[in-house]
Order: C-alpha cells, then sequence, then structure tokens
C-alpha cells in the first residue's frame, strides 16, 4: 500500500516538473518570436501617452530681463534639448528625474536651478548608446548646448570625476554661479544597478 502511495506521488511530481518545464519553453518561445515586438509596441504606447500628457499641460517658460522665470514647466514635460557635439547627443529635456521621464531623454533634477537662473543645473541620462554611453570620449574644452524656449544657454567642460551616487557634496546645489553638472551610471557598460556616477561640470560661457 506504501508503495502504490509512494508511486502515486513520484508520478504527480514528474508530471508537474515536465508541466512546468514545458510551459517554460512556451513562454520562451513566445518571448524569442514576438518579445521585440511587445517591448515596442509598450514603449511606443507610453511614449505617444507621455507626449500627449506633455502637450496638455506645457505652458510657454519665458525669462524675464533679471533672469526670472515665468511659467516653470510641469513635471515630466519636455522643455529643451541638449547637444553635445563631441559625443553626438542631441537630446529632448524633461523636467523630473524618474525613471518613467528617464526613458525618453535627459532628465532635469528638481532640486536644481533652471537654465539662465545662475545657479547649479543637474542633468541626468542613461549609460545607453542612444544617450551617454560615449562619456569617456568627453574632454575639458568641450561644448555643451542647451536650447530653451526662452534662450540659448552654452557650457564649457572644465571637469569630470567618477563619484559614488552617496557623494551628494560632489554635486552642490549653490546660487552663486552658473555651472552645468550632467552624469551617468558607471561603468558605461553596465548592465542592472550601478554604485558610481560619472559627472562632467561644465560653466556656462553665454
Amino acid at each position: 500500500m506504501h508503495k502504490l502511495v509512494g508511486n502515486t506521488i513520484k508520478a504527480t511530481i514528474i508530471q508537474l516538473i515536465v508541466a512546468l518545464f514545458i510551459t517554460a519553453l512556451i513562454l520562451l518561445s513566445v518571448y524569442l518570436l514576438f518579445g521585440a515586438k511587445i517591448e515596442g509596441t509598450i514603449s511606443l504606447i507610453s511614449k505617444v501617452s507621455m507626449d500627449v500628457d506633455s502637450e496638455a499641460k506645457q505652458v510657454e517658460t519665458v525669462m524675464t530681463e533679471d533672469n526670472k522665470i515665468k511659467n516653470y514647466p510641469e513635471y515630466g514635460t519636455k522643455y529643451a534639448t541638449i547637444e553635445i557635439p563631441k559625443i553626438d547627443v542631441n537630446l529632448p529635456v524633461y523636467y523630473g528625474d524618474t525613471l518613467e521621464v528617464l526613458k525618453d531623454g535627459v532628465g532635469h533634477s528638481s532640486g536644481s536651478y533652471f537654465p539662465g537662473e545662475g545657479g547649479s543645473i543637474i542633468y541626468m541620462g542613461h549609460n545607453s548608446a542612444k544617450v551617454f554611453r560615449r562619456f569617456s570620449e568627453l574632454q575639458i574644452g568641450n561644448e555643451i548646448k542647451v536650447t530653451t524656449s526662452y534662450g540659448e544657454f552654452n557650457y564649457k567642460i572644465y571637469d569630470m570625476q567618477l563619484i559614488k551616487e552617496t557623494e551628494i557634496d560632489k554635486l552642490p546645489i549653490q546660487k552663486d554661479k552658473e555651472i552645468l553638472m550632467v552624469y551617468t551610471c558607471y561603468p558605461f557598460n553596465n548592465i542592472g544597478y550601478a554604485t558610481q556616477r560619472y559627472v562632467v561640470y561644465a560653466e556656462l560661457e553665454s
């Protein structure tokens, strides 16, 4: 009797393992055949959703003669473009620094100043091939241009540093000098979570 029960249990376990194996094979096959299309569709839907939302919220940002901004952009909306000719970067800049924002371009830390206000500006972007993967090619003296609806701002790189994510003192917020700090995750070819940041520091020229 015990032997019969044991055989029954063993057979049931084997059937469950086979079923799980077949299910895994089916899911893997579906992913390999349609994974790219599914991800592309989801990405497109998200992008369209964000674009529509951005257009609905977008209010023209203007700067007064005394360098005061009126009508700050809504969180998550595009308000500028950033160009770094040395590494062929030309990307949209969104106000905000969430993962949702960063998947569409470069994010602007909500705790920092805006171009033209005379203080610290913090931008960040992924270390992907389409964003900041080529940061290692940058050199002191290279130019960064930020174009907004209220003006064009040109910065020149004067320093580059590799820092830990916890070293927030390396990204100081101050209002005495306009400095643009742009960072990405390091190593540049890293996959997954990274604990280091590569920061480029540039000062306003015009």
